[in-house]
Order: structure tokens, then C-alpha cells, then sequence
């Protein structure tokens, strides 16, 4: 029996978060995304495109909008079944990372529909809850930070938590910071540092020491992502394992990183959606690495389509839509610290 080809549609639209985020780079208070549909045989699957920057990479909601009209001239010649062609034609044709992610996400939520099972069980994992997400406590003062973090707790349990470094005062600025959140954090908490490539190697090397006599269990990006001899010499000398973000995009990146780093940090909408994650996986795991998911600006259902990869992972950094006013999707639960996928056929998000 044959299935009509793809149509795609897409929807803009803007999102408030509840506590501006403020890393190295800058804070963010909103970001526009886009709701993506893919239609064919009578089923509709959703994703979800949301606009980015890190170095060197720029996905604004304007230049989005225009790669998406690109792909839905590409995807109309295939059926949603052919996910592999069509993610590797939309790489060919050079369409942006964030665009690909959400036609991806909107194929598997397609696929799961159209046999009636949910998107994690299509990929063959459990809702396992071995790993809670962390929450992020961005780039301010001591008393602010202490705040934030009184402010996470109005969510529930909260289990691990991650905290934003780099500050642009420099390191006694961030060591305060972490001090005066070690006076209200139970020991129990997962800690982890996030310093957005802030750092110089010296920094880098000390405050790895400086944080691994708090507990802190890993530290991500630390330096400029591009000088990857830099990343090296603090995995060299660094005393917690070093995570690489934007340091890594890519499966084609993992294998230069091998040595240089202890992990890496899969963002769907970096790499480009659920098919190129999962390749990361399986990459960094074929070479002895940890491995994490993170997020940017997505709403529920960009981190109910990542979670879907939860149980593949020794990190989950999925907090971003945790922190939204006007989040316009039901998607994955928060739960005792945990995220907990809906058992819905596709990715079992919603409208709200």
C-alpha cells in the first residue's frame, strides 16, 4: 500500500521565560520557535524548531523560517517512513541544524502515530528513572543565585543541579557564586558546572580543583569551543571530568575529540534531531565517552522529543521548558526529579 508524500507546514511563534537566563555569552528572557507539521495519510506528526546561537553559529527565528520553506520543497518527494533519506538529503542540502531537528522530531512523532506506539519504545528504551535532570542557575549574584534556586524548588524534588560559570568579573565572581549556593544545596545534589567556554586554561585547571573539593561532578565546556589544544590541556589537567558542548555538533566531530574531553553534550537542535543523536550515542559510546542531553530554548516538546533518548544517556540537562510562562505543549512530566515521557503513540506531546 503506498503513502502520500509528505506536506510540510510550520507556525511561529514566541515563548516568555519565567527567569531570564544569563550565561557567558549573554542572558536571554524569550525566544520565538517554530511548531512544525509533517501530514500524510491521514496522520500528522509535530516537531519543533527554536533559534540558537553559539560561536560561529547563529539559527535566528528569521533565518529558520526560510530554511524551513527550503525543506518542505525537499521533503514533498519522500514518504515520512524514509527518514533516513530525508534526514540525509536535508544535510546535503545544507539545510540549518535546528530546521533538520524539527522536521526530524515532527517524522518520528509521524511514525509513532502511525503504528500506535510512543517514540521511546520505537527506539527500543525504558522509562528508566536512573537519571534526574538537573536545573540551571544562571550567571548572577550570590543572593540571586540562592534565590534561584528557593525558586526551582517550588517544582519539587529537584536532584541535580547545574550551575552557570565564566562570569564576565572573572573566577572569584563565580566562586562566590557557587559558595553561597553550597549554604543552601543538600549534599544530596548532583552538581555540575557549566562554564560556556568562559574560561582560559589556568582558570580552567584551578577552578577544577577548586570545585572537585565541593563535589561537583563534572564541568562542561570550559574554554573557547573552536581551540580544541586548549580543551585538551584542561582535560590533562583538570580534576573532574570535562564535558564538550559546542565543541562538539555532530557525530563527525566525536572522533578528533577522543582524548580531549571525557563526554559530550547532544543537543537535538545542534546536531540536528533525533537521528543524528542517536548516531552521536552510539559514536561516543564506541569510543569510551559519557554522554548528556541538553537543551536551548525548547518547550515541552522539544524536551519530550530528547528525553525520548533519556535512558541512553549518564547526564540529562532538559530544564529549559521547566522555565517558561506560556509553554504551549504538554509533553514529558516532572516527577520526583525525573522527566517522565508520556506512553502515547509518537513523541505523546500535546497542545495545551
Amino acid at each position: 500500500m503506498e503513502v502520500a508524500l509528505i506536506k510540510l507546514t510550520c507556525r511561529g511563534f514566541e515563548v516568555q521565560k519565567r527567569v531570564a537566563l544569563a550565561i557567558s555569552r549573554g542572558t536571554q528572557a524569550s525566544s520565538r520557535n517554530w511548531e512544525i507539521s509533517i501530514a500524510s495519510d491521514g496522520t500528522e506528526g509535530f516537531g519543533e524548531s527554536a533559534e540558537f546561537s553559539i560561536p560561529h553559529t547563529a539559527q535566528t527565528f528569521d533565518h529558520l523560517g526560510i530554511e524551513l520553506s527550503r525543506a518542505a520543497s525537499i521533503v514533498s518527494s519522500y514518504e515520512p517512513w524514509q527518514r533516513e533519506s530525508i534526514h540525509g538529503a536535508l544535510v546535503a542540502r545544507g539545510i540549518a541544524s535546528s530546521a533538520i531537528a524539527g522536521i526530524d522530531m515532527a517524522i518520528w512523532d509521524w511514525c509513532g502515530k502511525a503504528i500506535g506506539l510512543p517514540v521511546w519504545k520505537l527506539l527500543g528504551v525504558s522509562q528508566s528513572l536512573s537519571v534526574p535532570t538537573s536545573v540551571t542557575i544562571g550567571i548572577q549574584s550570590p543572593e540571586s543565585a540562592q534565590r534561584r534556586w528557593m525558586q526551582w524548588l517550588e517544582l519539587g524534588v529537584v536532584r541535580a543541579v547545574k550551575v552557570k560559570m565564566g562570569s564576565p568579573e572573572g573566577i572569584r565572581a563565580d566562586q562566590a557564586m557557587f559558595e553561597a549556593l553550597e549554604a543552601v544545596l543538600p549534599s544530596s545534589i548532583h552538581r555540575s558546572v557549566d562554564a560556556n567556554g568562559g574560561w582560559s586554561v589556568p582558570d580552567a585547571i584551578a577552578m577544577s580543583r577548586w570545585l572537585a573539593e565541593r563535589g561537583v561532578d563534572h564541568i562542561e565546556q570550559p574554554t573557547e569551543p573552536s581551540d580544541l589544544e586548549a580543551l585538551a590541556q584542561v582535560h590533562r589537567g583538570s580534576s573532574l571530568p570535562i564535558m564538550a558542548d559546542e565543541s562538539c555538533r555532530t557525530s563527525r566531530d566525536i572522533p578528533v575529540l577522543v582524548g580531549r574531553c571525557s563526554g559530550i553534550n547532544i543537543k537535538i537542535l545542534k546536531c540536528g534531531g533525533l537521528t543524528e543523536g542517536l548516531r552521536m550515542i552510539h559514536t561516543a559510546r564506541a569510543h569510551g565517552l559519557k554522554l548528556m542531553l541538553g537543551c536551548y530554548s525548547q518547550t515541552s516538546m522539544g524536551n519530550t522529543a530528547a528525553n525520548s533518548l533519556g535512558a541512553l544517556v549518564d547526564y540529562i540537562d532538559l530544564d529549559s521548558h521547566l522555565n517558561l510562562k506560556d509553554d504551549p505543549f504538554v509533553g514529558c512530566r516532572f516527577d520526583d526529579g525525573y522527566l517522565i515521557n508520556r506512553d502515547l503513540p509518537g513523541l505523546g506531546v500535546t497542545h495545551a
